[in-house]
C-alpha cells in the first residue's frame, strides 16, 4: 500500500559510498527465487530457479521486494490494484538488469482493505514489530548488491523490511533501496536500512511516486546507469 498515511519528512541525506564489491559462490537456499524478470500478481506461482549470472559490470544482483495489492491511492482518489506498484517497479527494473528476484511475502498477509492495512501498519510502527515473512529466506553468498524494494507507509517501509535485513548477513556487500510512494520519496528508508543491513554499504537510491509506475523506465535506466549497474542490451 504505496499510500498509506504517507507524508513528508525531510532527511539528511547520508554519504553514499561506491566502494569495490565482494563477490560469492555458494548455491541460493531460499525458496521464491527467480531469474531476472517479476511476473504478473495474477500469475505469480514463483518457481525456485537459481541463475547468479554475473551482471554487466561484473555484479551478481538480488533484487528482494515487498509489495501489496488491492485497495489503495490514484491521485487522491481510491482504486483497486491487481498488481503492487512496488511489484510493477520491480518488474521494470528486472527486466532492465541481470538479476535473481525474491518476493518478500508476509506469513500474514496484509488486507486488501486499504483502512485495515493502515491500521495493522500503524500497530506494527508503534510496537516496532517485526512480521513474519512466509517461505525460507535466500542465501545472500552468490550476491554482491542487493536491491531492496518496498513501498513507503507513514514514511517508512514496512516492519517486514526490518524482518527481513535483520535475518541476513550483509557484510561486504552493497545494499540499494528503491521505493514507490505519494509523497514522502525514499522516506526513513537509508536511515532504517543503514541500521538493519550491518555491515552494508548504502548507495543512491529510487524513489518512484506510486501512480508514476507504469512509465517510469528512462527514470529507472538513468538511475542504473548512475549506479553502474550494466543494463541487458
Amino acid at each position: 500500500m504505496t499510500h498509506q498515511q504517507d507524508r513528508a519528512a525531510p532527511l539528511r541525506r547520508r554519504t553514499l559510498l561506491r566502494g569495490a564489491l565482494l563477490t560469492g559462490a555458494t548455491a541460493i537456499t531460499g525458496t521464491h527465487l527467480t531469474s531476472c524478470s517479476v511476473p504478473a500478481a495474477e500469475h505469480s506461482t514463483e518457481a525456485t530457479r537459481q541463475s547468479t549470472v554475473t551482471a554487466p559490470g561484473g555484479r551478481r544482483v538480488l533484487l528482494a521486494y515487498f509489495s501489496r495489492r488491492g485497495e489503495n491511492y490514484d491521485y487522491g482518489r481510491r482504486t483497486d490494484l491487481v498488481t503492487g506498484n512496488t511489484e510493477v517497479l520491480a518488474g521494470t527494473i528486472s527486466r532492465l538488469i541481470t538479476c535473481d528476484v525474491h518476493r518478500i511475502e508476509a506469513a500474514e498477509p496484509y488486507p486488501d482493505s486499504y483502512d485495515q492495512a493502515v491500521r495493522r501498519n500503524v500497530r506494527e510502527q508503534d510496537a516496532d514489530a517485526r512480521p513474519a515473512i512466509a517461505g525460507r529466506l535466500p542465501s545472500l553468498a552468490p550476491y554482491d548488491t542487493i536491491l531492496l524494494g518496498s513501498p513507503i507507509w507513514n514514511v517508512r517501509p514496512p516492519m517486514i523490511m526490518k524482518t527481513f535485513a535483520e535475518a541476513l548477513d550483509f557484510h561486504g556487500r552493497t545494499v540499494i533501496p528503491f521505493t514507490t510512494h505519494a509523497m514522502s520519496g525514499l522516506g526513513t528508508a537509508e536511515r532504517d536500512y543503514a541500521a538493519s543491513c550491518t555491515g552494508a554499504t548504502l548507495a543512491q537510491g529510487l524513489a518512484v511516486r506510486g501512480e508514476e509506475v507504469r512509465k517510469a523506465q528512462a527514470e529507472v535506466k538513468a538511475w542504473l546507469r548512475r549506479l553502474g549497474i550494466g543494463l541487458v542490451t
